[in-house]
């Protein structure tokens, strides 16, 4: 990724926190095999800065969409505990394969770790820590729905784990779902949306990322008529560089 792509993928910016617009099939961060990584290209975001933004949340690497980053230790300090107590607004767009009978509803399922072996995947477990997703129908088409999902509970492959357990898994999901591990479509699952109360005496920033290049296909598909209003500007700087 050239400086100037970092830099066209900035959705906002003010003096705590950047929202970037995160492309699919990168990882936010290197993992113990090394690799090409999301972090790699955060020098171009210092705005002056003498270091770094760094992650205040995490994506899959084959999400894309919406991800905070924090400018400076207090600001991460600060995004942490926004995140922690669950005060931050997550909306995802999803296509899964089927789909439920109804427009909306609540999905209630604690999830677990699969095993100590298997890193981050999970499993539906009773004994599993509460995890809880809002969902509503957006539109459907030819045995896919397209899905608006938000997040109550920030568990890890939430959202991958609740559809397929609830028979409507994700597109493109490899592990979770019905697709090949090779020569699949992509994983359709996208942060469409954060709200973030960063200040007390502001209303809470919203910011939206546009949908990715390989789901406008079967978001076409299902009703969405592309996008209305061209992705947020980077807001100027009000508190530091």
């Amino acid at each position: 990724m050239t400086p100037d792509e970092m830099l066209g993928r900035l959705l906002y910016r003010d003096g705590l926190m950047l929202v970037i617009d995160k492309p699919a099939g990168l990882s936010v961060h290197r993992g113990p095999k090394g690799g090409d990584s999301l972090e790699d290209y955060f020098d171009v975001l210092r705005f002056g800065l003498p270091r770094m933004p760094a992650l205040a949340h995490r994506l899959d690497k084959d999400t894309s969409g919406c991800l905070v980053l924090g400018r400076h230790r207090k600001a991460l300090a600060l995004l942490g505990k926004l995140f922690k107590n669950g005060v931050i607004g997550k909306t995802y767009w999803a296509v899964v394969e089927g789909g439920p009978l109804e427009d909306e509803g609540r999905i209630d399922i604690p999830l677990a770790k699969l095993d100590e072996n298997r890193g981050w995947w999970m499993k539906p477990d009773p004994a599993g820590k509460p995890s809880s997703t809002l969902w509503k129908v957006m539109g459907r088409a030819d045995g896919k729905t397209w899905l608006a999902l938000e997040p109550l509970t920030g568990r890890t492959h939430q959202l991958r784990v609740h559809c397929a357990e609830m028979g409507f898994p994700i597109l493109g999901d490899a592990i979770y779902g019905s697709a090949p591990r090779a020569g699949g479509p992509p994983l359709h699952l996208h942060a469409r949306e954060i709200v973030v109360p960063i200040s007390k005496n502001k209303p809470p920033v919203v910011t939206t990322a546009p949908a990715p290049a390989h789901m406008h296909e079967m978001l076409k598909a299902c009703g969405w008529t592309g996008e209305t209003e061209t992705a947020p500007a980077a807001a100027p700087s009000t508190a530091s560089p």
